[in-house]
């Protein structure tokens, strides 16, 4: 489903990715792992096309996505939830949805009835500000919003970062089903081994900018561990 190439990535002259290479097929969820600063962010980013990329490829199903901007990435079926969820404070919930219908693949002008069902706090909250939310209920909102745009590869940055226990459980277990009973491709960064191993079939590991490791969860060694993810 998408496949990255030679992927080299600078912030001014720093050389932040080197000629990284990934795969994530169909169906499959896959988590970018490794130490903070060592490039998982910019890789999303670059996906994503929020980040022009100094050379390489990015294709997805196929088609070569390197120089498409990321609405249109989005058309093509790519939901992204960045670090941090980035949510519109000041519009309430509904409006935050409905702000991704103009990407939505389908044409639909209307919100999917699945993500109240995934998210029923949504629909609870829907004339609530957005900035009035718990972290774990603005990062359900970040989901649910990317959802909006019926993906066939869901991309997650972090979706466990500063989120009370229950609700990182719940988060879990959504993904999982998207993935398993919807059959979305997802690919996550996370920091959370317990997650990664629960959530994730695929691992990929970056160091210094590099894909210094890859395969699947139950290949993610103790050694693997320390070498290239322990502080």
């Amino acid at each position: 489903m998408l496949k990255v190439s030679g992927l080299n990535q600078y912030y001014d002259e720093s050389h932040i990715l080197w000629d990284l290479s990934m795969d994530a097929a169909v169906g499959s969820c896959t988590c970018i792992m490794g130490r903070n600063g060592v490039g998982k962010t910019t890789l999303l980013k670059s996906i994503m096309g929020l980040l022009p990329i100094r050379s390489g490829k990015v294709l997805f199903d196929g088609k070569d996505l390197t120089k498409e901007a990321a609405e249109n990435r989005a058309r093509l079926g790519i939901g992204y939830v960045p670090q941090g969820r980035e949510i519109f404070g000041q519009l309430t919930v509904e409006e935050n949805l409905k702000i991704a219908l103009g990407a939505n693949r389908n044409k639909t002008n209307k919100i999917p009835e699945k993500i109240y069902e995934l998210f029923p706090v949504l629909k609870e909250m829907l004339q609530r500000k957005g900035g009035d939310l718990s972290g774990g209920q603005q990062q359900q909102l970040a989901i649910g919003r990317a959802l909006v745009l019926e993906p066939r590869l869901l991309i997650l940055d972090e979706p466990c970062e500063g989120i009370q226990p229950n609700i990182v459980s719940q988060i879990g277990d959504v993904i999982k089903l998207l993935n398993k009973e919807e059959n979305i491709s997802v690919i996550m960064v996370e920091q959370k081994l317990a997650f990664a191993r629960r959530i994730a079939d695929q691992f990929c590991i970056i160091e210094k900018g590099r894909n210094v490791a890859n395969g699947t969860i139950d290949e993610l060694s103790d050694d693997l561990v320390n070498q290239y993810l322990t502080v």
